[in-house]
C-alpha cells in the first residue's frame, strides 16, 4: 500500500499505472518483495478494460469510483 496500491476487494489491491512501461517498474518491485509464503499474481488490463467492469453489490449496481487524476510533468 506504500507503494500507491489500494484494496479493491479482499486480497485483491489495484494500482493505476500511466503506461506498460510504469507498470513493469512495479511488476519488477513485486516480484523482489515477493512474501516467504502466499502467492501474487499480476493482471495488467487497461484503462478503457477496467471502465467496462460492473461491480455488483447485492441487486443495485455500485457506483464506479472516479478516474485518478492524472498529473503531466514538463
Amino acid at each position: 500500500m506504500r507503494d500507491g496500491f489500494v484494496m479493491f476487494q479482499f486480497s485483491i489491491y489495484i494500482r493505476h499505472c500511466n503506461s506498460r512501461e510504469n507498470a513493469e517498474v512495479h511488476v519488477k518491485r513485486v516480484k523482489r518483495l515477493l512474501p516467504d509464503k502466499g502467492k501474487v499474481g499480476i493482471l495488467v488490463i487497461t484503462d478503457k478494460q477496467f471502465g467496462d467492469i460492473e461491480l455488483f453489490s447485492g441487486k443495485n449496481p455500485d457506483i464506479r469510483p472516479e478516474t485518478p487524476q492524472q498529473l503531466e510533468l514538463f
